[in-house]
């Protein structure tokens, strides 16, 4: 266990304040019960034992549950209780009024958080009971700039500087996704579309797919997609790793194109993206970016799927 991540969350303020204003919304001292999913270093669980909760129990699977039992143990506080399990291996368990779980990456759907609050929602969670986040939306832009495009062609002109073929990495790098800062002025519309939407509070299917079209108003050229979410945790409380938002330790993920796609005025550019989340494969994505024209034909179309840049 490395605790170098878990420090990177303690120490983003950002999450943590809106997290904790969350749970002070919903909680009534003396009477709400807590469930922390993926409960982490147990942050999220003292946070609630601090605004009054009856009974908090924090479920994390991870060897960091030691640290959480240690933290728990040093705080104080005897209403907390560590369940070191994942929470859909939780036989019987106690329900609540609350369930909050902070199981967002990068890509937002990467930790099945959806198939965990599926499971919890039944299992766990009282008549009238709040899930936290409450709901999250998935945003794309197309990416104009070309300097993330440059980092990921080194193999060609390295390959071109010593007479090598890098093709085939070449090929793998671009089926790929990476975690990045991107700025504003370098996507083709900084405030983004959605592509998709799920409501936490009812079943939701784990396999994520959607679409974003944007019209061209000048030419320019198209190097990938730039995606982030949005997580609502209720009246005006909201977490974004968008471009514009404030820094946390999340950051946007770039889609490449194979090959940058010069849109001309009156063209649109279109982003179909699938995911694919389960406890047993993970996560795997596939996106799609095509150049459609002012009468709605696609002129242009890339298929990229994250699975070709694996190593075999």
């Amino acid at each position: 266990m490395r605790i170098e991540y878990h420090r990177t969350l303690i120490a983003d303020h950002v999450r943590n304040e809106v997290l904790f204003e969350a749970l002070k919304a919903v909680i009534v001292p003396g009477q709400t019960t807590v469930a922390d999913i993926g409960a982490g270093t147990g942050l999220l669980g003292l946070m609630a034992a601090k605004l009054g909760a009856k009974e908090v129990y924090l479920y994390e699977t991870a060897e960091v549950s030691g640290v959480a039992e240690a933290v728990i143990e040093a705080s104080g506080f005897e209403n907390c209780f560590l369940m070191p399990c994942h929470s859909m291996e939780m036989h019987e368990p106690p329900t609540v009024d609350v369930i909050i779980s902070e199981t967002l990456g990068n890509y937002a759907f990467e930790e099945d958080m959806i198939a965990t609050l599926n499971d919890a929602r039944g299992r766990f969670l009282r008549p009238g009971g709040v899930i936290l986040p409450r709901a999250v939306r998935q945003f794309a832009a197309p990416v104009v700039g070309p300097r993330l495009d440059g980092e990921l062609r080194a193999w060609a002109a390295t390959g071109e500087r010593y007479g090598l073929d890098l093709s085939v990495p070449l090929a793998m790098s671009m089926n790929n996704a990476y975690v990045r800062r991107i700025e504003p002025q370098e996507l083709l519309a900084a405030e983004g579309k959605i592509w998709d939407r799920i409501d936490l509070s009812v079943d939701g299917d784990a396999n994520r797919s959607g679409r974003a079209d944007w019209a061209v108003d000048a030419p320019t050229r198209v190097y990938g997609f730039a995606v982030w979410w949005e997580a609502e945790f209720g009246e005006g409380l909201s977490l974004s790793t968008g471009p514009e938002a404030a820094a946390t330790h999340w950051e946007q993920l770039y889609f490449p194109l194979a090959e940058p796609v010069r849109a001309d005025e009156g063209k649109s550019i279109r982003l179909e993206l699938q995911s694919q989340s389960s406890p047993d494969t993970g996560t795997h994505l596939s996106w799609c970016g095509s150049l459609i024209s002012g009468e709605g034909e696609v002129v242009a179309r890339q298929e990229m799927d994250l699975d070709r840049g694996y190593l075999p």
